[in-house]
């Protein structure tokens, strides 16, 4: 079997129970939007002033398949060393695309796009988890409690209590988001929101920078052929002891082989449990 990154396959036989890989991808319960948001920031944290505002577009179709973001802020940071202020201001332009699980992250300071996969986007890939719910499941996860619902910019969204904060969604979309973290707070609202609508290509286009792939990364294609892979060695894998998935696991991965025996145990027993579900035992 070739070597697959072992935390994308744990992740994917995580949210995989179902063992349909011919799923399509769903994010959203809506087929595409055009949203634009401002975003505020402001609080003091470690003896430093910060504020700073700017603004982000997002586009997505096909139910959240293929999306692009597209964030500009300014932030201004003061700090007083000994009754005397320093201030400095940064300028942030980024975008971000997600195509069926490949990730690209345009850097406009080093002129360079990287690109990787997006593990969340292929969890989804190879789940028949309806949108809405795996949207919950995750908020739930992380300590989230929905808290009743709002009208937002004409919209009916769910409220939902999160870790430092609050998120209004619309079928899975977040329009609003108040966050409060280690004294700073970030308050992001969407101005403008156009759903289910005809989106341009033009919307996903990136910069013309040259693209560099990061470690691990794979293709869509490469990525759905190790899935087949991995579905036909399933059975392999499952009647594998500790000790045999731990010599194939670390055989080719530095990362696992700095792992201490308690965490590979832990990553071995969530396989096994996963691959039983997904199994249908």
């Amino acid at each position: 079997m070739k070597k697959i990154n072992i935390l994308l396959v744990v992740l994917v036989v995580l949210a995989s129970c179902s063992g349909n890989s011919q799923n399509k991808l769903k994010r959203y319960n809506v087929k595409s939007a055009i949203i634009q948001y401002n975003i505020t920031t402001s609080g003091k944290t470690f003896g430093s002033t910060i504020k700073g505002s700017g603004t982000e577009n997002l586009y997505f179709k096909d139910w959240g398949a293929v999306e692009l973001t597209e964030e500009k802020s300014t932030q201004t940071t003061i700090t007083k060393i000994f009754g005397r202020g320093k201030t400095k201001t940064t300028n942030t332009h980024t975008v971000k695309k997600l195509d069926n699980g490949e990730s690209y992250l345009a850097d406009f300071d080093k002129k360079t796009i990287y690109l990787t996969r997006d593990l969340a986007m292929d969890m989804m890939k190879q789940s028949n988890t309806d949108a809405g719910e795996a949207g919950k499941s995750m908020l739930e996860s992380i300590g989230g409690k929905k808290v009743g619902n709002e009208n937002f910019m004409g919209y009916k969204c769910e409220v939902w209590s999160v870790p430092g904060g609050k998120q209004w969604m619309h079928k899975g979309v977040v329009l609003k988001l108040q966050m409060k973290i280690l004294g700073i707070t970030t308050v992001k609202e969407a101005t403008s929101v156009k759903i289910n609508v005809s989106v341009p290509d033009s919307n996903f286009k990136l910069p013309n920078f040259p693209i560099q792939k990061m470690e691990g990364y794979r293709s869509n294609d490469e990525y759905n052929d190790d899935m087949e892979e991995m579905d036909a060695n399933m059975g392999k894998i499952q009647n594998l002891s500790f000790e045999e998935w731990k010599k194939m696991a670390t055989k080719n991965d530095s990362e696992m082989k700095n792992m201490s025996d308690e965490e590979l145990h832990q990553t071995y027993d969530m396989i096994q449990k996963m691959i039983k579900m997904r199994r249908g035992n």
